[in-house]
């Protein structure tokens, strides 16, 4: 089994993008990132006819998450627990019943938290708080679990191809990198980091030939609860689709898992 996660970052202006690596990668769940789409409005059918079940937690013109799955979800919940008056489309997971077991799978969309001096970044740390506590809640439940999604942080230097550069930015700040550590602290593991400790980014910005360069960072995460890390048989990034024409500029990761 495929889990996959992607900031598509514009579900409209990347569909064709989408469909092709879903065409030829199969996953057999697709977690996206800013979607920047209504529920309404997002272009189901053409997904559909790859036979794919889609499920959205949408947001008028920025944000936004979506699940893909070739089958069906038992049960599916938007919005991150913990603040009911937080409006912001971030948050979407599903529930897979596959034989005796039960995988959960959350798509994330972390708020980015800049510029730092101003609410947003005490509303990523905020956000970060609870997230951790709903780890918290679904770790007790021993069950296959894999929290999937943009981050919006560079855990490590390693991360980052210029680390020096990125010292400002919320993305790097030690208060974010403590929280993500506490998140591997719970049991949490890192797919990418537990297989390698190469270089690999997962995000090249559009400006200053930043991919050309290879002047990327490693921010879209794949966090599996210590049952769904024993089934972890590969895990992978897809730097190549950032070469595709009209790409994001974040690419696919994905762990398989054994069924």
């Amino acid at each position: 089994m495929i889990i996959a996660t992607w900031n598509i970052n514009g579900i409209k202006a990347r569909l064709d993008v989408l469909l092709s690596w879903l065409e030829g990668r199969k996953p057999d769940i697709a977690c996206l990132q800013e979607i920047k789409s209504q529920d309404e409005g997002f272009p189901r059918a053409a997904i559909e006819a790859l036979g794919y079940h889609v499920e959205t937690h949408g947001q008028k013109g920025f944000n936004g998450v979506a699940l893909l799955s070739k089958m069906p979800p038992a049960e599916v919940s938007r919005g991150l627990p913990g603040d009911d008056g937080d409006e912001q489309a971030r948050f979407i997971e599903g529930v897979w019943k596959i034989g005796p077991r039960v995988l959960r799978v959350a798509s994330i969309y972390l708020p980015n938290g800049n510029p730092l001096g101003t609410e947003k970044f005490p509303y990523k740390l905020g956000w970060m708080a609870r997230l951790e506590a709903h780890a918290t809640r679904r770790l007790r439940d021993e069950c296959d679990l894999v929290l999937a999604g943009d981050y919006n942080i560079i855990p490590e230097p390693l991360d980052a191809k210029s680390p020096a550069a990125w010292a400002g930015d919320a993305l790097f700040q030690p208060e974010s990198r403590q929280v993500y550590r506490r998140l591997k602290g719970l049991g949490l593991v890192d797919a990418v980091r537990s297989t390698t400790d190469d270089q690999t980014f997962t995000f090249w910005d559009y400006q200053a030939g930043a991919w050309q360069k290879n002047n990327g960072i490693r921010i879209d995460h794949l966090l599996l609860s210590p049952e769904a890390a024993e089934r972890m048989m590969s895990v992978g990034v897809d730097q190549h689709v950032r070469g595709w024409e009209k790409p994001s500029d974040h690419v696919p990761v994905l762990v398989e898992l054994a069924n």
